[in-house]
């Protein structure tokens, strides 16, 4: 949990105490809202969902620009965190140093955000309620490659976004068979000779019901503890619902 309120919530200096380091790696949740979202398809009553939200940076960031946010994620104690940072505003944690030494650390929502704007709802992203409704913009970040069956969840967001709306992935697609039986992978494979990756399969399954609007990179880095993080590459690709 501490991991990634720091992720969502800590300061540069927190996530990244040194002088030198990958700086723009940091705030990957703000930057996937901020870099990947085309705001001028909005409407001033759009809304937004957050499939796997987390701990809700990313939820909160949509609420800048969506009248309505749903933050939506298998973990109840994600949630539940998610929930608090809605009621109060922040929320004090502590983050690992070293060993068993901690630093304190606490997780603040800009206060320039509407938090009024914002729900969050403990759900299953292969089984999404019909009650949800329609979407403007449907985000999923470091989400497929985590999915037991991400053909599933993807085959239920063309009746998730609405004409026009816009359908944001980011994924570092680091299949793992801990996660997604083999046979279930969208990328990281040969088969018939031919080397698969994940946005081919994107292209493919998506095809007939989104545009692909543009493709980027967004480096994100996960603190462990002081000396040790986690350095990835997302790509990101914004579709375009038809």
């Amino acid at each position: 949990m501490a991991e990634y309120l720091l992720f969502h919530y800590g300061s540069p200096e927190q996530v990244l105490p040194y002088q030198f380091g990958p700086t723009e790696s940091l705030h990957f949740p703000a930057r996937c809202v901020k870099e990947c979202l085309e705001k001028v398809r909005l409407t001033p009553d759009a809304r937004a969902l957050d499939l796997g939200c987390a701990v809700g940076r990313s939820t909160f960031e949509l609420a800048r620009y969506c009248r309505h946010v749903v933050g939506l994620d298998y973990s109840s104690r994600f949630i539940e965190t998610a929930r608090s940072l809605q009621k109060t505003g922040t929320l004090d944690f502590q983050f690992a140093d070293e060993g068993s030494l901690m630093k304190p650390g606490t997780a603040k929502v800009p206060d320039e955000i509407d938090r009024s704007r914002v729900s969050f709802e403990q759900g299953d992203a292969l089984k999404l309620p019909e009650a949800l409704g329609l979407f403007d913009v449907v985000l999923m970040a470091n989400l497929i490659d985590r999915l037991s069956d991400p053909r599933c969840c993807l085959r239920r967001l063309p009746s998730l976004v609405k004409s026009g709306g816009q359908l944001i992935i980011a994924s570092p697609y680091t299949w793992l068979e801990e996660y997604t039986p083999r046979e279930n992978w969208l990328g990281g494979f040969e088969r018939d000779a031919k080397q698969i990756k994940t946005l081919d399969s994107l292209r493919d399954l998506l095809a007939s019901d989104f545009r692909l609007s543009f493709c980027k990179d967004l480096p994100f880095l996960i603190r462990e503890h002081a000396r040790k993080f986690q350095w990835s590459i997302a790509e990101a690709s914004v579709w375009v619902r038809k």
